[in-house]
This record gives structure tokens, sequence and C-alpha cells, in this order.
């Protein structure tokens, strides 16, 4: 059964060009170790909630739009035997302090799909 690992970051507008160039990169790294599909997303219809929302939960600054991104696996088996090739991987070693998103306002986590997969 396929399984997909999601992704909420804030991007600061002013650093697109860097974050898009880093999401290619990773999408092929991530891709070369066997996921099926790496998606990333730019918010354009993401208003702030009064209780709830996306830049709400990752405390999105005015010049900040929110990033939604997906990576899609073969199973929940394989992507923990990606993930692990990806992270020792050192084409993915990327220093926080120069990074062009905040990574400590991510969230992320992994699913089953439920449909559509």
């Amino acid at each position: 059964m396929p399984y997909v690992d999601g992704f909420v970051v804030p991007v600061p507008k002013a650093k697109l060009d860097a974050y898009r160039a880093l999401a290619e990169t990773a999408a092929s790294i991530w891709k070369e170790h066997g996921a099926l599909a790496f998606v990333e997303c730019i918010g354009d219809d993401v208003p702030q909630g009064e209780l709830t929302s996306f830049p709400r939960a990752v405390q999105a600054e005015e010049d900040e739009v929110v990033a939604f991104s997906w990576i899609v696996f073969p199973s929940r088996e394989a992507r923990d035997a990606v993930n692990g090739k990806v992270m020792a991987d050192p084409r993915m070693d990327c220093d926080p302090a120069t990074a062009p998103f905040d990574a400590k306002r991510m969230i992320y986590g992994g699913f089953t799909p439920l449909l559509g997969l």
C-alpha cells in the first residue's frame, strides 16, 4: 500500500528562488532513492484563519508564504528505507542557518492513504 510523507513550511517570499532550487535537488535525490513522486506547492489562497489555518500552523509572518509538499512511496517500509538513504546522502547536507526556510516551524508526518492513490 502506498505511503505519503507530508510537509507544511513557511518560506520567506524573498527566498522563493532558493527554496525552489533546494526542492528540485531534494526531489531528484528522493526519487533516485525510490520515492514515486515529490510535489511542492506554494500557497496562493491560504487565508489566515481565526482559530486554525495553514499560516497559523507554521506561524507564517507577513513576508512569508506557505509551502505544502508531499512525497509518495510504494509502502511505509519503502519510505523508512528511502528516508534513511536520503538522510545519509551528502547532497542533503543543508545548514539550517542558510536554509531558505525555518525548519523549526515545519510541520511534517507520515500518512497512510485513505482514498485516491
